[in-house]
């Protein structure tokens, strides 16, 4: 696909889920006075806040904002199947996993919330989170379906 397609498709994802980046936006500059720092972060299309002082710990993609509890999106973690001890998987990064995320809300744009309540939440049960673990994984797959 030439350069300027692709870039043209991802400033129609960026608008059609600005909706939920403006809520992430949000959220992450309620987290500044409490210690989150944020950075633009291209490889992932995302503003990120670390730091971001709630949350159990991991991180959370609204649109184009991750908001991530730790220091570095770079680090490792274990994929949803693991966590569940459905599989012994190896370890993925987690910036791979919410740049699938990213890629998901770039196309499903405001339908990615409800659609993603309805394949299950937050839970290894989740097509959304399969694909993003898949897409850690491989560096491949992010679509869902």
């Amino acid at each position: 696909m030439p350069r300027i397609v692709l870039r043209a498709l991802q400033l129609l994802g960026v608008a059609w889920t600005l909706p939920n980046t403006v809520a992430g936006l949000l959220l992450g500059l309620i987290g500044l006075p409490f210690g989150a720092h944020v950075h633009v972060r291209g490889r992932e299309l995302a503003i990120v806040f670390h730091d971001w002082p709630w949350g159990p710990g991991g991180a959370i993609t609204l649109g184009n904002v991750i908001l991530h509890t730790g220091e570095s999106l770079d680090s490792p973690c274990m994929t949803y199947a693991h966590n569940a001890g459905h599989a012994n998987e190896p370890s993925i990064v987690l910036a791979d996993h919410e740049r699938a995320h990213v890629y998901q809300y770039m196309v499903l744009g405001p339908l990615f919330l409800p659609l993603y309540l309805l394949c299950g939440g937050i839970s290894a049960r989740n097509r959304f989170e399969r694909a993003a673990d898949r897409y850690a994984g491989l560096g491949h797959g992010w679509w869902p379906w």
